[in-house]
């Protein structure tokens, strides 16, 4: 991204257009974005295959761009915008972050971790909970996964 932040007019489609980018490396097609003060200030996709690394999540990178643009760990007032709902370790990282919103495109009943499986904000351990929105454009995620996984069959 460049050194200017980018309006973000609709972040969902900045974290879509991200997610195809992946696609089309042959990265699973998730993309993410992070928002302050109406500005996208990172944007990411995964990238596990080409870092050979398995926290390269989107959101991870994400927040990794963001917490250097901002010169901070931190990213309060900061919202993320995923085109998957995260599982357990990004959740971990949004919390650390201090995130103050997530919104996701497509659940995730498998490795989904805010509204499925270990619904990570509602755990006693948790240090921070974010608000989350889900289901957001829901129907294009999905259909950009599927189609991902169609084409590896």
């Amino acid at each position: 991204m460049s050194s200017k932040a980018a309006i973000a007019s609709d972040p969902l489609t900045r974290a879509f257009d991200e997610a195809r980018a992946a696609g089309a490396r042959g990265e699973v097609p998730v993309g993410a974005v992070v928002v302050k003060d109406g500005a996208v200030i990172a944007a990411a996709g995964n990238r596990t295959l080409a870092d050979r690394d398995p926290t390269a999540h989107a959101e991870v990178l994400a927040i990794r761009a963001a917490c250097a643009t901002l010169g901070s760990e931190r990213l309060v007032g900061c919202d993320l915008y995923v085109t998957l709902e995260p599982c357990a370790m990004c959740a971990g990282a949004i919390s650390f972050a201090r995130l103050r919103r997530v919104y996701y495109a497509a659940p995730d009943p498998k490795g989904g971790a805010l509204d499925h499986g270990p619904r990570f904000f509602m755990q006693p351990t948790c240090h921070h909970a974010p608000e989350v929105y889900g289901g957001l454009r829901e129907g294009e995620a999905a259909a950009l996964l599927r189609g991902f996984f169609r084409g590896k069959r």
